[in-house]
Protein backbone atom coordinates (compact mmCIF):
# COMPACT_ATOMS: atom_id res chain seq x y z
CA UNK A 1 0.00 0.00 0.00
CA UNK A 2 1.22 3.10 -0.87
CA UNK A 3 2.53 5.60 2.03
CA UNK A 4 0.06 8.14 3.53
CA UNK A 5 1.54 11.68 2.81
CA UNK A 6 1.96 13.14 6.19
CA UNK A 7 1.31 16.84 7.22
CA UNK A 8 -1.27 17.96 4.46
CA UNK A 9 -3.53 20.15 6.59
CA UNK A 10 -6.12 19.88 4.05
CA UNK A 11 -7.12 16.63 5.70
CA UNK A 12 -10.25 17.41 7.51
CA UNK A 13 -9.79 17.40 11.32
CA UNK A 14 -13.76 17.80 12.28
CA UNK A 15 -15.52 14.97 13.72
CA UNK A 16 -16.91 11.73 11.79
CA UNK A 17 -19.39 9.69 12.92
CA UNK A 18 -17.90 5.74 13.35
CA UNK A 19 -15.95 3.28 15.63
CA UNK A 20 -13.43 5.83 18.29
CA UNK A 21 -9.82 4.44 17.42
CA UNK A 22 -7.95 7.39 19.31
CA UNK A 23 -8.58 10.24 21.13
CA UNK A 24 -5.89 12.87 20.39
CA UNK A 25 -6.12 15.65 23.11
CA UNK A 26 -9.45 15.10 23.30
CA UNK A 27 -10.13 14.89 19.55
CA UNK A 28 -11.65 11.87 18.31
CA UNK A 29 -10.01 9.93 15.26
CA UNK A 30 -12.40 7.56 13.51
CA UNK A 31 -12.72 4.57 11.95
CA UNK A 32 -15.02 6.56 9.05
CA UNK A 33 -12.61 9.70 9.45
CA UNK A 34 -9.50 7.01 8.16
CA UNK A 35 -11.72 5.23 5.80
CA UNK A 36 -12.36 8.72 3.78
CA UNK A 37 -8.42 9.12 3.43
CA UNK A 38 -7.98 5.34 2.45
CA UNK A 39 -11.08 5.37 -0.15
CA UNK A 40 -8.86 7.09 -3.23
CA UNK A 41 -6.74 3.97 -2.43
CA UNK A 42 -9.80 1.76 -2.79
CA UNK A 43 -9.11 -0.14 0.40
CA UNK A 44 -10.96 0.04 3.97
CA UNK A 45 -9.49 0.41 7.34
CA UNK A 46 -10.73 -3.16 8.23
CA UNK A 47 -9.17 -5.13 5.79
CA UNK A 48 -5.94 -3.91 6.28
CA UNK A 49 -3.27 -5.77 8.00
CA UNK A 50 -2.66 -5.45 11.75
CA UNK A 51 0.89 -4.23 11.06
CA UNK A 52 -0.64 -1.71 8.64
CA UNK A 53 -3.74 -0.65 10.26
CA UNK A 54 -1.14 0.50 13.44
CA UNK A 55 0.88 2.57 10.96
CA UNK A 56 -1.86 4.28 9.35
CA UNK A 57 -4.05 4.84 12.60
CA UNK A 58 -0.01 6.66 13.98
CA UNK A 59 -0.11 8.39 10.48
CA UNK A 60 -3.43 9.66 11.23
CA UNK A 61 -2.94 10.28 14.62
CA UNK A 62 0.17 12.64 14.30
CA UNK A 63 -1.39 14.29 11.33
CA UNK A 64 -4.02 15.55 14.18
CA UNK A 65 -1.41 16.43 15.95
CA UNK A 66 0.16 18.52 13.50
CA UNK A 67 -3.49 20.42 13.04
CA UNK A 68 -3.89 21.08 16.35
CA UNK A 69 -0.20 22.80 16.55
CA UNK A 70 -0.82 24.57 13.34
CA UNK A 71 -4.32 26.05 14.69
CA UNK A 72 -2.71 26.64 17.98
CA UNK A 73 0.22 28.73 16.48
CA UNK A 74 -2.43 31.28 15.13
CA UNK A 75 -1.43 30.61 11.39
CA UNK A 76 -5.59 31.15 10.20
CA UNK A 77 -4.82 35.01 11.35
CA UNK A 78 -1.35 35.14 8.88
CA UNK A 79 -1.26 36.80 5.62
CA UNK A 80 0.11 33.73 3.96
CA UNK A 81 -2.47 31.72 5.17
CA UNK A 82 -5.25 33.70 4.10
CA UNK A 83 -4.05 34.81 0.64
CA UNK A 84 -3.78 30.52 0.39
CA UNK A 85 -7.20 30.18 1.63
CA UNK A 86 -8.53 32.89 -1.08
CA UNK A 87 -7.19 30.29 -3.48
CA UNK A 88 -8.85 27.53 -2.23
CA UNK A 89 -12.24 28.56 -1.99
CA UNK A 90 -11.51 30.15 -5.57
CA UNK A 91 -10.64 26.13 -6.51
CA UNK A 92 -13.52 24.33 -4.82
CA UNK A 93 -15.63 27.12 -6.30
CA UNK A 94 -15.11 26.47 -9.73
CA UNK A 95 -14.95 22.47 -8.78
CA UNK A 96 -18.51 22.65 -7.61
CA UNK A 97 -19.72 24.51 -10.56
CA UNK A 98 -18.16 22.56 -13.12
CA UNK A 99 -19.67 19.71 -11.52
CA UNK A 100 -22.69 21.27 -11.15
CA UNK A 101 -22.87 22.59 -14.41
CA UNK A 102 -21.86 18.91 -16.22
CA UNK A 103 -24.25 17.31 -13.36
CA UNK A 104 -27.12 19.35 -15.02
CA UNK A 105 -26.29 18.48 -19.12
CA UNK A 106 -29.20 15.59 -19.72
CA UNK A 107 -27.97 13.86 -22.91
CA UNK A 108 -30.82 11.16 -24.93
CA UNK A 109 -30.19 7.69 -25.70
CA UNK A 110 -30.93 9.39 -29.28
CA UNK A 111 -28.22 11.81 -28.98
CA UNK A 112 -25.58 9.28 -27.62
CA UNK A 113 -26.84 6.72 -30.71
CA UNK A 114 -26.93 9.73 -33.37
CA UNK A 115 -23.36 10.34 -32.55
CA UNK A 116 -22.91 6.65 -32.60
CA UNK A 117 -23.48 6.10 -36.17
CA UNK A 118 -22.16 8.95 -37.11
CA UNK A 119 -18.47 8.31 -35.73
CA UNK A 120 -18.82 3.88 -36.16
CA UNK A 121 -15.96 3.77 -38.84
CA UNK A 122 -13.49 5.85 -37.17
CA UNK A 123 -13.82 5.81 -33.37
CA UNK A 124 -15.74 2.14 -32.86
CA UNK A 125 -14.71 -0.25 -35.31
CA UNK A 126 -12.50 -2.70 -34.14
CA UNK A 127 -10.06 -4.68 -36.29
CA UNK A 128 -9.71 -8.76 -36.10
CA UNK A 129 -6.80 -10.06 -33.64
CA UNK A 130 -5.02 -12.23 -32.76
CA UNK A 131 -2.81 -13.66 -29.78
CA UNK A 132 -0.10 -15.03 -30.61
CA UNK A 133 3.90 -16.70 -29.53
CA UNK A 134 6.38 -17.03 -32.07
CA UNK A 135 10.16 -18.25 -31.77
CA UNK A 136 12.23 -16.53 -33.87
CA UNK A 137 15.66 -18.54 -35.31
CA UNK A 138 18.54 -17.42 -37.53
CA UNK A 139 18.09 -20.39 -40.08
CA UNK A 140 15.13 -22.46 -42.04
CA UNK A 141 16.04 -25.59 -41.02
CA UNK A 142 16.50 -24.16 -37.21
CA UNK A 143 12.33 -23.67 -37.74
CA UNK A 144 12.12 -26.92 -39.37
CA UNK A 145 13.43 -28.82 -36.61
CA UNK A 146 11.12 -26.72 -34.18
CA UNK A 147 8.01 -27.65 -36.16
CA UNK A 148 8.70 -30.95 -35.94
CA UNK A 149 9.06 -31.39 -32.48
CA UNK A 150 5.80 -29.55 -31.94
CA UNK A 151 3.82 -31.90 -34.56
CA UNK A 152 3.10 -35.14 -32.43
CA UNK A 153 2.24 -32.37 -28.99
CA UNK A 154 -1.25 -32.99 -27.75
CA UNK A 155 -3.52 -29.62 -28.18
CA UNK A 156 -4.02 -29.58 -24.55
CA UNK A 157 0.32 -29.38 -23.73
CA UNK A 158 1.07 -27.42 -27.03
CA UNK A 159 0.94 -23.54 -25.70
CA UNK A 160 3.36 -24.54 -22.52
CA UNK A 161 5.39 -26.82 -25.01
CA UNK A 162 5.59 -23.85 -27.10
CA UNK A 163 6.60 -21.64 -24.78
CA UNK A 164 9.51 -23.77 -23.03
CA UNK A 165 10.88 -24.03 -26.80
CA UNK A 166 10.96 -20.16 -27.22
CA UNK A 167 12.57 -19.86 -24.26
CA UNK A 168 14.92 -22.12 -24.91
CA UNK A 169 15.86 -21.44 -28.68
CA UNK A 170 14.21 -17.90 -29.50
CA UNK A 171 17.05 -15.12 -30.11
CA UNK A 172 14.08 -12.34 -29.87
CA UNK A 173 13.17 -10.11 -26.93
CA UNK A 174 10.14 -11.69 -26.04
CA UNK A 175 12.13 -15.57 -25.85
CA UNK A 176 12.57 -14.96 -22.46
CA UNK A 177 8.81 -14.58 -22.27
CA UNK A 178 7.83 -18.18 -23.96
CA UNK A 179 7.57 -16.04 -27.66
CA UNK A 180 4.69 -14.29 -26.18
CA UNK A 181 3.44 -11.65 -28.51
CA UNK A 182 0.27 -10.48 -26.82
CA UNK A 183 -2.78 -9.39 -29.20
CA UNK A 184 -1.92 -7.87 -32.52
CA UNK A 185 -4.18 -6.80 -35.61
CA UNK A 186 -2.69 -7.24 -39.49
CA UNK A 187 -1.09 -3.79 -39.66
CA UNK A 188 0.98 -4.14 -36.45
CA UNK A 189 3.32 -6.77 -38.06
CA UNK A 190 5.16 -7.39 -41.01
CA UNK A 191 2.95 -8.64 -43.84
CA UNK A 192 4.60 -11.81 -44.48
CA UNK A 193 4.38 -12.95 -40.68
CA UNK A 194 0.44 -11.00 -40.19
CA UNK A 195 -0.48 -13.41 -43.15
CA UNK A 196 0.64 -16.67 -42.20
CA UNK A 197 -0.91 -15.40 -38.26
CA UNK A 198 -4.26 -14.75 -39.44
CA UNK A 199 -4.33 -18.26 -42.04
CA UNK A 200 -4.30 -19.96 -38.61
CA UNK A 201 -7.00 -21.65 -36.68
CA UNK A 202 -6.55 -21.24 -32.50
CA UNK A 203 -4.12 -23.45 -31.23
CA UNK A 204 -2.09 -24.25 -34.61
CA UNK A 205 1.46 -24.33 -34.92
CA UNK A 206 2.35 -22.64 -38.57
CA UNK A 207 3.20 -26.00 -41.09
CA UNK A 208 6.41 -24.04 -42.62
CA UNK A 209 8.88 -21.39 -40.98
CA UNK A 210 8.19 -17.84 -42.18
CA UNK A 211 10.78 -15.49 -43.05
CA UNK A 212 11.06 -11.76 -42.29
CA UNK A 213 13.64 -9.33 -42.21
CA UNK A 214 14.41 -10.26 -38.41
CA UNK A 215 15.11 -14.27 -39.53
CA UNK A 216 12.67 -17.35 -39.64
CA UNK A 217 9.72 -17.64 -37.77
CA UNK A 218 7.45 -20.39 -36.20
CA UNK A 219 3.99 -19.23 -35.02
CA UNK A 220 1.64 -20.55 -32.83
CA UNK A 221 -1.89 -19.28 -32.66
CA UNK A 222 -3.40 -18.99 -29.05
CA UNK A 223 -6.55 -17.43 -29.72
CA UNK A 224 -8.55 -15.38 -32.31
CA UNK A 225 -11.10 -11.89 -32.16
CA UNK A 226 -13.35 -11.53 -35.16
CA UNK A 227 -13.21 -7.32 -36.47
CA UNK A 228 -16.58 -5.46 -35.52
CA UNK A 229 -17.75 -2.56 -34.00
CA UNK A 230 -18.22 -2.08 -30.30
CA UNK A 231 -22.10 -2.32 -29.21
CA UNK A 232 -23.88 0.86 -28.52
CA UNK A 233 -25.15 -0.39 -25.39
CA UNK A 234 -21.56 -1.24 -24.18
CA UNK A 235 -20.23 2.31 -25.38
CA UNK A 236 -23.06 4.65 -24.50
CA UNK A 237 -22.92 5.98 -20.95
CA UNK A 238 -18.83 6.85 -22.54
CA UNK A 239 -20.64 8.32 -25.24
CA UNK A 240 -22.71 10.41 -22.84
CA UNK A 241 -20.03 11.74 -21.16
CA UNK A 242 -18.11 12.84 -23.85
CA UNK A 243 -21.05 14.65 -25.23
CA UNK A 244 -21.16 16.21 -22.17
CA UNK A 245 -17.67 17.56 -21.71
CA UNK A 246 -18.20 18.90 -25.63
CA UNK A 247 -21.24 20.71 -24.59
CA UNK A 248 -19.03 22.15 -21.32
CA UNK A 249 -17.09 22.89 -23.79
CA UNK A 250 -19.48 24.86 -25.90
CA UNK A 251 -20.55 27.19 -22.66
CA UNK A 252 -16.90 28.00 -21.74
CA UNK A 253 -16.61 29.03 -25.01
CA UNK A 254 -19.49 31.08 -25.04
CA UNK A 255 -18.69 32.54 -21.72
CA UNK A 256 -15.09 33.64 -22.62
CA UNK A 257 -16.28 34.97 -25.90
CA UNK A 258 -18.87 37.45 -24.11
CA UNK A 259 -16.13 38.27 -21.36
CA UNK A 260 -14.11 41.34 -21.73
CA UNK A 261 -10.26 40.24 -21.86
CA UNK A 262 -7.44 42.38 -22.30
CA UNK A 263 -4.07 40.80 -23.40
CA UNK A 264 -0.89 42.58 -22.24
Amino acid sequence: MKKIILGSLFIASSLFAGEVLAVVNGEKVTKSEINSVLKAQKVTYDKLPPKIKRKVLDDIITNALMIQQAEKSGIEKTKEYQNELKILKKQLALRVFLKQKIDSIKISDAEARNFYNKNKEIMFKQPAEVKARHILVKTKQEAQKIIRELRNIPKNQLDAKFAELAKKYSTGPSGKMGGELGWFSKDKMIPSFSKVAFSLNKGEVSPQPVKTRFGWHVIYVQDKKTGGYIPFTKIKNKIKQQLKLQKLQEYIKQVKAKANIQYK
